[in-house]
């Protein structure tokens, strides 16, 4: 009796071990709608927000090209931007401040006495304040990702994030720098925080035409008081 009281018990055991232990059985494609619909919401909280404190940039750009390094500052959905902007032009790195409501856009230089009207296009940089609009800014990047899968828990500070790993095309990515190419699809990273609040993204690809490929680092923070930002005078 105490012999087939054991083998029940070593047969239950194997069973619950090899259940626990067995492949994912979970649909691919619930896991994709349910990573969607986060992505969906961090979406809606940026869309939502009334400023949005934003840092976009790269830690180097290939020798002998022109385009953004970096830009950093705050936005709202008018669109508009106040910050301050690092673009390589020439082989040398100009840092200024930059105000930009619309489609126009102002720049001081550190070397300039004054604000004046510049063409991002021109340096191969974005208007900054168009990052910001609702319908085609960098918020659109969140959901038109593809191929999304879940990679491990990483800690920010007392915060615990979950990685987002997908690919975007190039035709969207153009939100972020309108010289990226649209026939690429740049493989992206995003974390966020367990109430599916976007806290950065890592964006990889072919940004500039005949180069490296390029990696940008994107950091958001969100907020519900306004900010209020006008051209200088």
């Amino acid at each position: 009796m105490l012999r087939r009281l054991t083998l029940v018990l070593v047969v239950l055991l194997t069973g619950g071990l090899i259940t626990a232990c067995g492949p994912d059985t979970s649909d691919p494609q619930e896991k994709r709608d349910l990573l969607l619909e986060r992505l969906t919401e961090a979406r809606s909280k940026i869309d939502e927000a009334e400023t949005i404190n934003l840092t976009l940039g790269a830690k180097t750009l290939p020798d002998g090209t022109s385009g953004l390094l970096s830009a950093t500052g705050s936005g709202n959905h008018s669109p508009a931007f106040k910050g301050t902007v690092k673009v390589i032009t020439g082989g040398a790195t100009v840092t200024a401040e930059v105000v930009a409501v619309g489609s126009e856009v102002m720049a001081k230089p550190s070397f300039a006495p004054m604000f004046l009207t510049i063409d991002p296009a021109s340096l191969k940089a974005p208007n900054p304040a168009a990052l910001f609009e609702s319908a085609t800014g960098f918020s659109q990047l969140l959901v038109e990702t593809k191929g999304l899968k879940e990679g491990e828990k990483s800690r920010d500070g007392k915060d615990i994030l979950t990685t987002i790993t997908g690919t975007i095309p190039g035709s969207i990515v153009r939100a972020i720098l309108p010289s990226a190419d649209t026939a690429a699809s740049f493989p992206v990273t995003y974390r966020l925080t367990d109430d599916n609040e976007l806290r950065d993204a890592s964006i990889t690809g072919p940004f500039y035409p005949g180069i490296a490929d390029v990696t940008y680092d994107l950091s958001v923070t969100t907020s519900k008081d306004p900010i209020s930002i006008t051209l200088p005078k």
